[in-house]
């Protein structure tokens, strides 16, 4: 052994990658009892402090230690951009050059945190800006949470009171079930008293649609599910969500209903870009009503939101308001989104942050899974 190796400091340990579970085992493995993870969440998550000195009721002796094997690290903000309707997007930056984006759009009665998960995305979604930048690698549980705690600390520095954040969606850059240890981690942590403390409701993961992952979801978290559907047959589908030849719509929905059974809920989200002459005709808001009575479902319309050198374009408001009459008034609950941020790229498909090496991870990304869902 080297000289440099045999000296090295050990490792320390990010307090922000565990959820209660892995804060109790740590703790025990120092020696501690189990409530110092408790004791520890509420000084994290509660009064938000990111130093070991500031956590006054923990005992000098016990600070010293973790000073000595843990650290409590977040992304950093690198800027901060407002809209003019109030959406407030940050680019944070990640270790290694690389950077994401998070959104906050308030609402009267709510304020919503899109959040990321992965720095870009492999799974090429055509109509997505994200999708363009290539794929680098997965968040770390620590720089998905991390965005709830730091996007919570500066909308009370812009005065939008305590709980500014009462919704949380995981709908930023990347897919949240190729990142699934990380994602389930980061969401106990907002759903956790000791932690942000959100309903169950109140946290969205969305998909492209993994199936086997979606099941797996059933089985770790009890948190809404949306669906980035699109199309409403797989000829269509396969061209805006390539995923689809992997996991076409009929295994999908079949996932869905298996997901409600499991986690009993009033509905699936499902998501429906709409693209001008592409997916907005209303023969495909027929198909798609025949589609969804398989299933406990809303639709959530979404009008596309343009980006540099895409070849889409939004659907004209005659088009979204003859689509959402079709599938209304055939019974299913209908909503458009409205389109926020859009002035600062902060609209749904717009993110894109800052991805490195992108072009050969994107590759290694989408070989493991066409092998095994569950990529690193």
């Amino acid at each position: 052994m080297s000289e440099v190796a045999a000296t090295a400091a050990p490792t320390k340990v990010n307090l922000f990658d565990l959820d209660r579970a892995g804060l109790q085992h740590f703790f025990i493995g120092l020696g501690e009892k189990k409530y110092r993870a408790e004791q520890v969440m509420k000084w994290l998550y509660h009064q938000q402090v990111d130093s070991f000195d500031a956590m006054t009721d923990v005992g000098k002796v016990l600070r010293t230690k973790l000073d000595a094997c843990a650290e409590l690290v977040l992304p950093k903000v690198m800027h901060e951009q407002q809209s003019t309707d109030g959406t407030t997007k940050w680019v944070l930056a990640l270790p290694g050059g690389n950077a994401i984006e998070t959104v906050y759009i308030p609402e009267t009665s709510r304020g919503t945190l899109c959040v990321s998960s992965q720095v870009g995305c492999s799974l090429n979604c055509s109509f997505c800006s994200t999708a363009k930048q290539g794929f680098n690698r997965n968040l770390s549980a620590s720089e998905i949470i991390g965005q709830v705690w730091i996007a919570n600390q500066r909308l009370k520095t812009l005065g939008r009171g305590e709980r500014p954040i009462t919704n949380v969606v995981m709908m930023g850059m990347g897919e949240p079930l190729l990142n699934f240890d990380n994602v389930v981690i980061a969401m106990d942590l907002m759903r956790d008293d000791f932690g942000f403390g959100l309903a169950n409701k109140r946290v969205t993961l969305s998909t492209a649609g993994l199936v086997p992952m979606i099941d797996l979801l059933s089985e770790r978290s009890d948190v809404s599910l949306a669906v980035s559907l699109h199309a409403p047959i797989d000829e269509l589908r396969d061209q805006l969500v390539p995923l689809n030849k992997k996991y076409p719509i009929a295994e999908l929905l079949a996932a869905c209903n298996r997901y409600v059974v499991k986690r009993p809920r009033s509905s699936i989200t499902f998501e429906y870009t709409l693209m001008k002459g592409i997916n907005d005709k209303p023969e495909y808001a027929r198909a798609l009503v025949k589609l969804l009575r398989r299933v406990p479902s809303k639709l959530n319309l979404i009008p596309f939101n343009p980006f540099p050198g895409t070849e889409y374009e939004r659907s004209d408001a005659a088009a979204i308001e003859t689509f959402k009459q079709i599938v209304m008034e055939a019974g299913l609950i209908a909503t458009v989104r409205r389109t926020r941020g859009e002035d600062i790229d902060a609209a749904c498909g717009q993110l894109v942050g800052q991805v490195l090496d992108r072009t050969r991870r994107s590759r290694e990304h989408r070989a493991r899974l066409e092998g095994h869902v569950d990529a690193a």
